[in-house]
């Protein structure tokens, strides 16, 4: 597996002052048995020199590089669970749903998180046992 912050690690880039994108990384860190994943908010660092400043400003969409290319919103969740391997790669199925439609469900909850899971006042800080799945 390369270094993390190379080109070809997959990078999970989310809300760090969200609840559910929180949520979401703590199930993907305790689901990825492989520890393939990484994980970087885009309100950091990594996020600000890897990513065109397009998808560092929209907080409302989850961003996945998986090495070669970059996924946004419901793309991004169904390909990062993909990564998980498993029965996890049967989440593709799901791709056979016209973006369009999977994107305005997405686009439902993005617009309603904050209210329905909660925001949080700062940024996520990994447990010493998750630092080096984080990227700054």
């Amino acid at each position: 597996m390369d270094a993390p912050g190379t080109s070809h690690t997959p990078i999970v880039f989310f809300d760090g002052l969200c609840g559910l994108c929180n949520g979401f990384v703590n199930r993907l860190i305790r689901w990825d048995r492989k520890q393939v994943l990484r994980y970087a908010t885009l309100q950091g660092t990594t996020a600000a020199a890897q990513l065109p400043p397009d998808k560092t400003h929209d907080l409302s969409t989850i961003v996945y590089f998986d090495g070669t290319r970059t996924w946004t919103r419901s793309s991004a969740a169904l390909r990062i669970l993909m990564r998980l391997g498993g029965a996890w790669r049967l989440t593709g199925i799901f791709l056979i749903v016209p973006g369009f439609i999977r994107n305005a469900v997405y686009d439902l909850v993005a617009r309603n998180r904050y209210q329905w899971f909660g925001k949080h006042d700062s940024c996520r800080i990994p447990s010493p046992e998750e630092r080096r799945l984080f990227l700054p």
